[in-house]
Formats: structure tokens, sequence, C-alpha cells
């Protein structure tokens, strides 16, 4: 089995740090090399592991002799960073959202298609149990044709770079709202034709949205309405949620994605928590993309997939700043007025 060599790009993100481990605990696979302009950041890593090569500028790593990367930069970089990467040859596992607009994503897509390299999008909900087993169910018609849809992923406030909207490029509705807007394309296989969102800031002093619910309609004729707030306080057992009620004309079938737990009550902890027992959907997601690399073959959460959602996202903000709904073309793009 050949060995696929990887480089990590960056660990703002809190995910940068599990995707490491487990990248090192997949057999035939090697972290040869961490790029990160703040070395404090990955410090830890490095001494651990004296062989790996370390990199301020991410540009030197891409010189380096990985078979791909993954990206876990604050948002406003991963358009110029995936670019970069494909062009030195790089496969690409990419944090979500993609990129922040419909342009720049297109150049990343495109990008990656013209160097032959894989582009895959971080959306890890895909590979869980309750999730795959929901599609299946759909695909069957267990419930007949699907006709409206309720989803929320109501998550903690994250903090740090996320609320800056000058590195995250929007606050909670961007990113809560790409997770199940990719589990709703997958499923019911339609486009969005129109957006309508509304935004506040009603749990926390910052200087972007907290709360935001989208509402979209689908080329198929369904609609569905998706709470994306961070709304998850400190009492909250875990940091949030993915779930989703699916109504069709023959029946109604309900999805909690992170359903796989135990409530535990200690009296050695502040509050009662959640222990998740099931599936590892970050290492699903992660095998997925390392298998796709090796083999040759597609990923199986495409750039292409991570533009949509995240396309829906950025036509939400349009609404938000309309104060209207806003029409989606096929190609994902609202008209600008």
């Amino acid at each position: 089995m050949s060995t696929v060599k990887i480089g990590m790009i960056s660990f703002a993100h809190g995910h940068a740090a599990g995707i490491y481990r487990l990248l090192q605990n997949i057999p035939g696979v090697q972290v040869t090399a961490i790029a990160d302009e703040n070395s404090a950041r990955v410090r830890e890593y490095l001494e651990e592991a004296p062989v790996l090569r370390y990199y301020a500028d991410y540009r030197e790593l891409l010189a380096d002799d990985c078979d791909a990367v993954v990206i876990c930069s604050e948002n406003i970089h991963h358009a110029e960073m995936t670019v970069a990467a494909a062009r030195a040859g790089k496969h690409v596992l990419c944090e979500k959202p993609l990129g922040l607009n419909v342009d720049e994503m297109e150049r990343m897509v495109r990008a990656c298609e013209e160097s032959g390299v894989r582009l895959m999008t971080a959306f890890p909900c895909r590979f869980l149990p309750a999730v795959i087993q929901a599609k299946m169910a759909l695909d069957r018609g267990e419930i007949g044709e699907i006709v409206a849809v309720k989803g929320t992923n109501r998550g903690t406030m994250p903090g740090g770079w996320f609320v800056d909207p000058a590195l995250s490029g929007g606050g909670a509705l961007l990113d809560h709202s790409v997770h199940v807007m990719d589990l709703l394309h997958w499923m019911l296989g339609s486009d969005v034709t129109e957006v309508y969102a509304e935004t506040a800031t009603l749990f926390h002093d910052i200087p972007v949205e907290d709360t935001g619910f989208l509402h979209v309609k689908f080329e198929s004729g369904a609609f569905a309405s998706i709470d994306t707030s961070w709304s998850r306080t400190r009492s909250f057992p875990y940091w949030g949620d993915v779930t989703l009620e699916i109504v069709g004309t023959a029946g109604m079938l309900s999805v909690d994605a992170f359903g796989q737990k135990n409530e535990v009550y200690s009296d050695g902890a502040d509050k009662a928590r959640w222990s998740h027992w099931g599936e590892n959907m970050n290492r699903s997601m992660v095998e997925a993309f390392i298998g796709a690399v090796r083999e040759g073959k597609e990923v199986p959460v495409t750039g292409r997939d991570g533009l949509r959602s995240a396309a829906v996202a950025a036509a939400a903000y349009e609404s938000v700043r309309r104060g209207g709904p806003v029409a989606l073309n096929e190609h994902g793009r609202y008209s600008v007025e």
C-alpha cells in the first residue's frame, strides 16, 4: 500500500487538531509538514514529532513532496490557499465553508479541475449513520415526495476569529447553514431557487450575528427552514446539534445526527453532559478523502457540493441586506440590484 503524504495548512480552525490526530492513526498515511504563521499554535505537535517539517509560509509547504493538503485556516484564506495548492499539484481537503462568494469558489473548483487534483469540502455530517440511513430511506421512496424540511444546526458561539467578520466573512448564518444545506442538497437532489433569511445578535456581545433563520425553496417544489443560531449556552450538555424533520407525501422522517450518545450526570461536573459513543464522522470523512487520493477516485463531497451550500449562505446575507427573498439561478448566483 502506497503511503499518502499530507501537509497541514493552518491550525486556526479548531478541527485541525482532531484531523491531525486522525491522520496519525490511519495506516499508510504520513503527515510530513505543517504550515502556520503562528508557530505557537502548532508548537506542541512539532515538539512531539521532530520529523515534521514546519513552515511559517504555506507556500513553502506547497513546494514540499506531500501528495495532499488539509486547509483549516480562517475562512477568508480558503480560496487563495486552495488555488495555490491546486497549482502545486496537491489534492485538497478544505474546511467549510468552502468560500465566501460564488466567484472565488468557482476559481477554487476550476483550479483543481485544471490541475487534475481532487477538492473535497469538509462536511463530516454526510458520514453519520443516521444521515446515511435517512438518505437511503428517502431514495427508496419510503415517505413519498419530500414536501418540507425543518432543520437545525444550533451551536456554541466559538469566539476568536469566527466573530471577526474580516476573517470569517460572517457569523452563525454562514458557520452553521452550510452543513444542513449540504445534507438537503444531497438528500433532495434538487437545487435552491429562492432564499429568505433573517439574522440578529441576541445571545452575545459580538460584531457578527449569533442568530440566523434561513428559509429556502427548491426546484423540486419542496421548502425548508433552518435554525443556524449560536444559541447553545454554557449549561447545554453538548456544543450543538444537527437535526432534520423531513415531511413527505406518505410519511415523515426525523433525523438526530448526533443521537448516538449517553447522558452523563456527575457530581464532579458543573453540568449534565452527552457522552458520544457512536461513529466518528471526522474519521470517516478523512478516510474517504485519503481513499480517493490513493485510488484516484472522485471524493464523496466535492468542491461543487461546497460551492452549492456556501452560495445559499451568500444569498442569505443578500436577503438580509434587501429585507426580502432572493432568487438564485442554476449557477447559485443571485441578480445584483
